[in-house]
């Protein structure tokens, strides 16, 4: 009898205490708990939401108030998870969905439970009436009865600003988006219902917008009035991340290159951090333009950043072997084609694509046997190939983007560029502008992502190398070229020379008797006929000048 007069535990309920009161105490400790914003205390008042959903699992209050402590203590993922029916994306997904999902409950009910949450009436099936269909007054007004009623209701648009807040944490900025706008509007249409019957004396728009939003309930948290303004702000990020994105995949689409890279430089290099998802998406985009100009090295390293996001990236692991064995390195392709197997693999034996339901995925569960096939063919292809020993020739001009018979100075301010951007130290840089859902992720993504730059970086160092060896190998032919054709031009000009030099002996006396004109002043004879013999026989036809006082002699 004194259990059940006395005032007992939280443990230990007294008999005449009901489960609905038992889990109306456990919130209202839970909510005096959330007040110190301690995170400490908001995982006790967790475990306490927990016991009154165990004891009333449909209690509106206690479902909001650990929606907000997994929120506040950034469990996204569980939030997501929580909430997941009311995610659009995931809703309106059928059989065609991107995330190529296998379950059967989720197939089934997704567009059902979309219609639901959406308030619209419910079509029979064509199978069931495949004619035409009488429009019915009943049910088109209990249609609109329940709309009105489930508008009035103050329960339930906590679900918009909570699970769109998650969802931006998330990287699905889309589904934010729609789900803070929707939460905003309602809130907003509540707020002018309420506030028409509401005398001018007490019109206060904090308290008002505040009830509009979080419910008429006594004593909410002081920190929940500044959500309003935090909603805005998270709202227009969100605006300007999408907007810049939709602007570099339509550059992307249509082949401006150039102007996509500039584009996602926008976002990549902002000083405003990014969630984590959203970036990879963006590294994956920009390493198909870098692709597409042939810059394979910087391809490569998005490639490696957007694995380190999310190691199950199926788009990057294909992308990026596919640029190996652009580059004829055959060993590492053959990793990362093996790698992509084990996860076809691993989809196959589960029934379902890596990660969460609500994740985004760009492979159909459908399509996995046939690309399965295909990569074992690659793969045994490729250890053939490495077997007869194909492995040494690299084309590691195609991997720094050089042309072949580039100069040393092209080779070193390429060889400059790609060791200081892709140094090990800063490559993994990036992470300082991710928001990750997970704070316990960030030291598994930095070790991923110095461990992939490392081996980017001594590829690179492997190039450098082996293009200097080229390049002086060239050098060392050109100048022995130069020297021999030296050489040769040397002994033609010496043999000139010396016979040049032999014709001038020769005709010595001749020239230098035919070029000297005062050979003919200084003949001096009496004997006019015997000059003229002389002369004749030199072949010298000119007439002799003589001097009256030579005659004269």
């Amino acid at each position: 009898m004194a259990a059940c007069t006395g005032s007992g535990s939280v443990d230990r309920k007294p008999c005449w205490l009901t489960t609905k009161k038992a889990a109306g105490k456990y919130v209202r400790e839970a909510r005096g708990l959330m007040v110190t914003q301690d995170p400490r205390e908001v995982m006790t008042a967790l475990s306490l939401l927990d016991s009154a959903l165990s004891l009333s699992p449909r209690m509106e209050m206690a479902l909001e108030l650990k929606a907000r402590c997994l929120l506040h203590l950034r469990r996204f993922k569980d939030v997501a998870e929580m909430l997941r029916d009311y995610i659009p994306s995931l809703k309106l997904s059928g059989d065609d969905a991107p995330s190529g999902s296998s379950s059967s409950s989720s197939e089934g009910s997704s567009q059902p439970l979309s219609r639901e949450r959406a308030g619209l009436p419910h079509s029979s099936s064509s199978a069931e009436s495949p004619g035409f269909k009488c429009f019915s007054l009943r049910e088109l007004m209990r249609w609109v009865m329940g709309g009105i009623w489930k508008n009035c209701r103050k329960q339930g648009r906590w679900r918009y600003s909570v699970l769109g807040q998650a969802c931006c944490h998330l990287g699905l900025l889309e589904d934010a988006m729609v789900l803070l706008q929707t939460g905003k509007r309602l809130a907003t249409a509540a707020f002018r219902r309420e506030s028409i019957c509401w005398p001018d004396d007490s019109f206060t728009l904090t308290s008002l917008h505040e009830e509009a939003i979080y419910g008429s309930e006594p004593n909410m948290p002081p920190h929940l009035l500044a959500e309003v303004e935090f909603i805005s702000q998270l709202l227009f990020r969100i605006k300007l991340l999408i907007r810049r994105r939709t602007a570099a995949v339509a550059a992307l689409d249509a082949g401006l290159n150039s102007e996509a890279i500039r584009h996602f430089a926008k976002i990549l290099d902002s000083r405003h951090c990014a969630p984590q998802g959203f970036l990879a998406e963006c590294y994956m985009h920009r390493a198909t333009a870098y692709r597409s100009l042939g810059r394979i090295a910087e391809s490569i390293a998005d490639c490696n950043r957007t694995l380190a996001l999310q190691p199950s990236g199926i788009q990057a692991l294909e992308t990026r072997a596919a640029l190996l064995e652009a580059v004829r390195c055959l060993p590492d392709c053959l990793h990362d084609l093996e790698h992509l197997r084990l996860l076809y693999n691993t989809i196959l034996r589960s029934r379902k694509l890596p990660g969460q339901a609500w994740k985004r995925q760009y492979v159909h569960y459908r399509e996995i046997p046939g690309r399965i096939c295909v990569l074992s063919a690659k793969i045994q292809g490729l250890k053939q190939r490495i077997a007869s020993g194909d492995t040494g020739n690299v084309d590691y001009y195609a991997l720094m983007g050089l042309r072949r018979g580039c100069s040393r100075s092209e080779l070193e301010r390429a060889y400059r560029l790609l060791s200081l951007k892709h140094k090990p130290d800063k490559a993994v840089g990036f992470i300082d502008n991710c928001e990750f859902a997970d704070p316990e992720d960030r030291d598994s993504v930095k070790d991923r992502a110095r461990m992939m730059a490392m081996l980017l970086y001594r590829l690179i160092q492997k190039g450098y190398k082996n293009i200097t060896a080229s390049i002086c190998k060239e050098e060392d032919a050109e100048k022995e070229r130069q020297r021999s054709m030296l050489a040769k031009a040397e002994d033609e000009r010496c043999s000139l020379m010396k016979r040049r030099s032999g014709e001038g002996s020769r005709g010595k006396k001749v020239a230098s008797v035919s070029l000297n004109p005062s050979i003919h002043r200084g003949v001096f004879c009496r004997d006019l006929a015997t000059v003229h013999t002389l002369l004749s026989q030199v072949r010298i036809s000119r007439p002799v000048q003589a001097k009256s006082a030579a005659i004269g002699c």
